[in-house]
């Protein structure tokens, strides 16, 4: 994914943040964030670290809605943030930038790194709009074995090899499925059985005709 300061000299990028009036966060691992953010409508810039937005619904149960990784955004009108049953969850020691998504909007366009942060914005954000729509491909599929296939599919693509590094742990994985993690840990038994791929730790590859 493009960085949001995508040929922004760092000078700029520092004038650009002032001009934001861009407020710098440091969180430690393992630490729920949401409530410290205080901002309404927020883009949020994810410098170094990793962070999940989670949804834990009535029942307890947890999915992954999105997984941040440096140079990531997310934000009010980007990642779904609202209503109680959304979280902001560090997986180690993280470093924020949040802005304002009013200064955004009300930003001048008479320099050009300012003109190259807004065209890294929308480039950005069409390209979380298309995760999200793998996303809810991914859902639409009725049994796990199909959810499996067509994520395994989507990161293949990605890559642009039949090999690739799973961003999850298992237990994790099966959080952004939305499935059983002891039943998606069966239907990958099977998949391996019936030939179809291999699994060495989080390295998975396709052996089978992709669709």
């Amino acid at each position: 994914m493009i960085n949001l300061f995508h040929n922004i000299e760092g000078k700029n990028q520092e004038k650009l943040l002032y001009t934001l009036e861009a407020t710098r966060l440091k969180f430690s691992k393992n630490e729920y964030i949401l409530d410290k953010i205080t901002e309404k409508n927020i883009v949020g810039l994810v410098i170094t670290g990793s962070l999940q937005i989670i949804k834990t619904d009535y029942s307890g149960n947890r999915t992954i809605i999105d997984e941040l990784k440096p140079a990531d955004i997310f934000g009010s009108d980007i990642s779904p943030l609202r209503g109680n049953e959304y979280e902001i969850f560090t997986k180690e020691e993280s470093v924020i930038y949040i802005i304002d998504f009013d200064s955004i909007l009300n930003l001048s366009l008479d320099r050009h790194y300012h003109q190259q942060f807004m065209k890294n914005l929308l480039e950005i954000m069409n390209e979380k709009m298309k995760m999200k729509n793998e996303r809810i491909e991914i859902l639409t599929k009725k049994s796990i074995r199909n959810k499996l296939l067509e994520y395994f599919n989507i990161e293949s693509n990605n890559v642009g090899k039949r090999e690739f590094i799973l961003p999850f742990n298992f237990t994790e994985l099966a959080d952004f499925l939305a499935i059983d993690r002891s039943a998606m840990s069966r239907e990958i038994k099977y998949l391996k059985e019936d030939g179809l791929i291999v699994v060495k730790g989080k390295r998975i590859t396709l052996l089978y005709d992709k669709y």
